[in-house]
């Protein structure tokens, strides 16, 4: 008796917004179940040794650390760049800024949201045709949606 067997994929983001299914395994009918048998996993062009950085170098919040800033981890493009980003997802991650911003209670988050909204803005501004980037004063934040949803 032979086993069928069905391809397991994960779905790959590529930072200019392509998205590409890489084959990560195979499922394979076992009982009321499935066996997933793994192939060989890595990310890159080469394996990172487990203490490739020191733990002291990590920052508590890497999504708004560093250059080549990337989206929060929330909403449909989270942990994606900011550069490259759809105008939609900018604006919807501008509203979050501004909301976590006028709100006093998150008052700790509002130097890494300002930091944040900036590098939004900037990129806003370069897709526009590198115009001034707007301060907030008219600005009409998207309709929630689906995507929306924190779970």
């Amino acid at each position: 008796m032979s086993e069928q067997g069905y391809p397991v994929t994960v779905e790959v983001r590529r930072p200019d917004g392509s998205v590409e299914q890489v084959r990560v395994g195979t499922a394979i009918k076992s009982g009321d179940g499935f066996v997933l048998r793994m192939g060989e996993l890595q990310i890159g062009a080469s394996p990172v040794a487990p203490a490739a950085r020191p733990a002291a170098a990590y920052s508590p919040a890497p999504a708004y650390g560093g250059g080549g800033m990337v989206l929060p981890n929330y909403g449909r493009s989270k942990g994606m760049p900011i550069q490259g980003a759809s105008m939609q997802d900018l604006e919807y991650y501008a509203a979050g800024c501004h909301r976590t911003l006028n709100d006093p209670a998150k008052s700790r988050w509002h130097e890494k949201e300002r930091a944040l909204l900036a590098a939004i803005e900037a990129e806003i501004a370069r897709q526009q045709g590198g115009g001034g980037g707007e301060s907030g004063g008219g600005y009409e934040p998207p309709p929630p949606g689906d995507d929306d949803i924190p779970f």
